[in-house]
């Protein structure tokens, strides 16, 4: 006998409309196995098989985190698709800080209704950063919340383990006074200070709209998903001594840079090397918002810095550039304990 309940069904919980789901979303999560994977869906836990060959003392690293207020925009456009993309960002580019590699993601999405194809069109954006990071799909959950939340209504967060051998693991306190800061840049807001956002251009019921200021849609700029960081920085830590690296989320330059420095030391950066991307002019200028605040919230423009040698800074660029990602020389450490020199 199949598995449902019109009792439930009537509380507000369709069992049918997950398995439905659950059946859509395995094409998605099919893109993203890797060695290691030994389960697929629907078991209840998943399974991989950790290679450790070429490791001393391998250690795991975990990740967890969501994607905020974004999920309002999605929302707001009926798009769903990208959001998922920046959830596995914030998880993966957190833990290869740590010189990480990924090896698998778990999602969990809380929803007011369960609209199967609204949740599979969700997973396949998981699953595409997934595949953009090199990590497996190897479960989640799909929880529906009737009373609880609107049926429009879902949340997204994500969690991430990865390895890395224990004598590679980034310290800070490798940090030295003159190491080069070199930036790797966003794509845009990524996923952090959409509240900020909501407030400033009040974007509740307008719809699209197109900005002349920044020469495209404006909804669409906004959503743009997160950039992921991995693979170049994993090649970086390759082929060059990296001392530290930091992902620019909440609370900016401010806030993320001085967790990859020691005490006693401080990053220096001009303002004029940060290549501000125009978003974030706007927000500034349409939100009335003071330069500090800015630099406190937002990445404007940097999602994720790397600390190394400076003699080492042109040979870090080149490698990046290699592996698709674009890179130049933000700042310098100096001994100082501001944390953040800008000026």
């Amino acid at each position: 006998m199949k598995s449902f309940s019109d009792s439930y069904k009537a509380a507000g919980v369709d069992v049918t409309a997950g398995y439905k789901a659950v059946e859509l979303m395995k094409e998605h999560t099919k893109r993203t196995m890797i060695p290691g994977v030994l389960s697929g869906l629907g078991g209840f836990g998943g399974l991989f098989g950790l290679d450790i060959s070429g490791m001393k003392e391998p250690v795991l690293v975990s990740g967890t985190d969501g994607v905020g207020t974004k999920i309002r925009l999605a929302q707001l456009m009926d798009k769903h698709d990208t959001i998922g993309i920046d959830c596995v960002a914030m998880c993966v580019n957190d833990i290869v800080c740590a010189g990480a590699k990924p090896l698998f993601f778990l999602d969990y999405i809380a929803c007011g209704k369960n609209v199967p194809e609204k949740i599979a069109s969700i997973v396949s954006g998981v699953a595409e950063g997934c595949v953009r990071s090199g990590c497996a799909l190897i479960g989640g959950e799909t929880a529906e919340h009737p009373g609880v939340m609107p049926d429009d209504d879902y949340d997204l967060a994500g969690f991430t383990v990865g390895v890395v051998d224990k004598e590679k693991i980034l310290d800070q306190n490798n940090v030295k006074e003159g190491d080069a800061i070199i930036a790797l840049p966003s794509s845009g807001i990524h996923s952090n200070g959409f509240s900020l956002i909501r407030r400033v251009f009040d974007l509740e019921g307008k719809g699209d709209f197109y900005s002349p200021e920044l020469g495209a849609n404006l909804f669409e700029t906004l959503l743009t998903p997160t950039n992921l960081y991995v693979k170049p920085v994993l090649e970086l830590m390759d082929q060059v001594p990296v001392h530290s690296v930091c992902h620019i989320t909440g609370g900016g330059f401010y806030e993320n840079i001085p967790r990859a420095l020691p005490e006693g030391l401080s990053a220096k950066i001009e303002k004029k090397n940060v290549r501000v991307l125009p978003i974030f002019d706007l927000i500034a200028k349409e939100g009335n918002v003071p330069e500090h605040d800015m630099f406190n919230t937002y990445n404007m423009g940097v999602g994720m810095c790397c600390i190394l040698p400076s003699d080492k800074a042109d040979e870090a660029i080149r490698v990046l550039k290699s592996a698709d990602q674009e890179a130049y020389v933000l700042g310098e450490v100096v001994k100082s304990d501001e944390g953040v020199i800008l000026w």
